[in-house]
């Protein structure tokens, strides 16, 4: 019973040295650049009628928040838990009026993940991939006729 107690009480420097500040800054400026490669790619592949730079800006935003969120619930059991709770209660207001745009949602919100569990081999050669396959891909043009 006591270790159940130990678990569930929230120290705050508790767990600090868990996640050292060299990594913090090298995951946030990673998350930062590929937060912009995922912008440059949603700009050069939006083919709308009027291109949003607040979505460009949220794109790496939600790379930002999702890499601080994971380095943040790394640490503690009872974080994590009130952390995804705290997300589940967020949705969006807004409409997705294109089916790309969720694609790009989901592509920062993942390499913000896997920036903070540390994975950074897989967060660059996956955004490489995906922005190349995106480039290549939502620009072709088709021969075929509807």
């Amino acid at each position: 019973m006591n270790s159940l107690n130990e678990i569930f009480q929230l120290n705050l420097f508790d767990n600090m040295d868990q996640v050292s500040i060299l990594d913090m800054v090298v995951a946030l400026g990673l998350a930062f650049i590929l937060g912009l490669f995922i912008r440059t790619v949603y700009k050069k592949t939006f083919k709308g009628v009027m291109y949003s730079e607040s979505f460009g800006v949220a794109l790496m935003a939600l790379t930002l928040i999702s890499t601080l969120i994971i380095l943040a619930t790394t640490s503690k059991i009872i974080l994590s838990l009130k952390m995804v709770g705290a997300l589940s209660v967020i949705r969006f207001r807004t409409a997705v009026k294109e089916p790309l745009d969720t694609a790009f949602l989901f592509w920062a919100i993942s390499i913000g993940v896997i920036l903070g569990a540390g994975l950074i081999p897989i967060a660059i050669l996956g955004s490489l991939f995906i922005g190349i396959t995106m480039i290549l891909f939502v620009n072709r043009k088709s021969n075929e006729t509807p």
